[in-house]
């Protein structure tokens, strides 16, 4: 079996095929040195089944069991639903650990089929199954907007006193669409500190946000001492689009995972309960030829996945078509401030992925804080939205 990608998707594949299928010989391709690159994933413990906890349980670098705050204008609220957090370092480490050193290669993909890999330097690997994880800078037929942001972790001169996550500060100055702070306590003096914006373009000066998190972090009478590592990224939110014609980027013979093939929830960009579930899908797949894990086999089956997700999904690109669409600038805050006042299992099954009916009523139901024409055109898929597929 052939990962193409090192990062969160193609990871938790090799991971849950180590645990569940140690017969397999699993290669791991990845261009960087590092696997997982630079990143903080987050989530609540609400998101993962047991069997994608134990998954993940390895790669958890902090935790918080006494649930999360958010603040905006009007309104702020401390939520119980504990909070978890990976980082690259330890997705790295335990790939390593996990796998033979043979199966972890450093190199750039130049092309690949359903049976085989071929690499930049000539090197070209004959396998079953093929899987391409390599994330995605553009999705070709889709509209929407980008989550776009950067990330910091400070190490302060004192104890920063951040008891939980501040999951999100909208407190803040409203520039580029919706923007929030996002602070993790990773150790006394160790805080987690992103700027964070719901915008209708990519583009990212990341200057000017290294000194907004600079001077949030003075707001809150912190003296930064050293920024430990910075994380950079500008992330899809899909609102809409022709799914047949993203579509054809599937029927290539390979299989696809991760935000390669849309396996994130659209409104917030978050991918990795999805990722969590299609590795552990993948390696329950049957073996036999033709199927499953083999060739033409594991294609269709990602393939499936992939159009179920899309299908189940709709609620939050019309939502996020809402968001980007509808709500004027510098007022999307008051869509997320009014979504935080609503019960604590609606969001966490909201975040989740799985809203149910009375949900998505609840959620819709009274007077919305955009303006209705607005909100109605967004619903009926005429709101303007930016294309989705060129570089971001």
């Amino acid at each position: 079996m052939a990962i193409l990608g090192g990062g969160l998707a193609g990871g938790l594949i090799a991971l849950a095929l180590a645990e569940h299928r140690p017969n397999l010989d699993v290669v791991l391709i990845e261009r960087e040195e590092r696997l997982g690159g630079n990143h903080v994933w987050s989530f609540f413990a609400s998101d993962l089944s047991a069997a994608g906890a134990r998954l993940v349980e390895p790669l958890v670098a902090a935790r918080w069991d006494h649930g999360y705050d958010v603040r905006f204008p009007a309104y702020a609220r401390t939520l119980a639903t504990p909070y978890r957090s990976i980082t690259s370092e330890r997705l790295d480490a335990a790939l390593r650990a996990r796998l033979p050193e043979a199966a972890i290669l450093c190199g750039e993909v130049a092309q690949a089929g359903p049976g085989h890999v071929v690499l930049a330097d000539g090197r070209r690997i004959a396998a079953a199954g093929v899987i391409d994880a390599r994330g995605a800078a553009r999705l070709p037929q889709m509209r929407g907007g980008w989550q776009k942001f950067v990330g910091q972790m400070l190490r302060t001169a004192t104890p920063h006193g951040l008891e939980r996550p501040l999951v999100m500060d909208a407190t803040v100055a409203q520039i580029d669409g919706y923007r929030f702070v996002y602070a993790l306590p990773f150790g006394a003096d160790r805080v987690f500190v992103e700027d964070t914006y719901y915008s209708d373009g990519p583009e990212l000066d990341v200057a000017a946000l290294r000194g907004r998190i600079g001077d949030w972090a003075a707001a809150q009478g912190w003296q930064v001492n050293e920024v430990l590592s910075e994380e950079i990224g500008v992330l899809p939110v899909v609102a809409g689009g022709d799914r047949a014609g993203f579509r054809g980027e599937m029927d290539r013979g390979v299989a696809l995972a991760g935000v390669r093939a849309g396996l994130f929830q659209p409104l917030t960009s978050y991918s990795l309960p999805d990722a969590v579930a299609f590795a552990l899908m993948v390696a329950g797949l049957p073996e036999r030829s033709g199927a499953g894990l083999s060739g033409a086999g594991l294609a269709t089956a990602s393939r499936a996945w992939a159009e179920r997700h899309w299908r189940r999904t709709a609620f939050y690109r019309m939502l996020a078509a809402m968001l980007l669409g509808a709500a004027p600038q510098g007022e999307r805050w008051r869509v997320m401030q009014r979504f935080y006042r609503l019960p604590a299992g609606l969001i966490e099954r909201f975040y989740a992925g799985g809203s149910n009916m009375t949900d998505k009523v609840r959620i819709l139901a009274g007077k919305p804080p955009v303006p209705l024409l607005a909100a109605l055109k967004a619903i009926a898929g005429r709101a303007p939205l930016a294309d989705l597929g060129g570089e971001a």
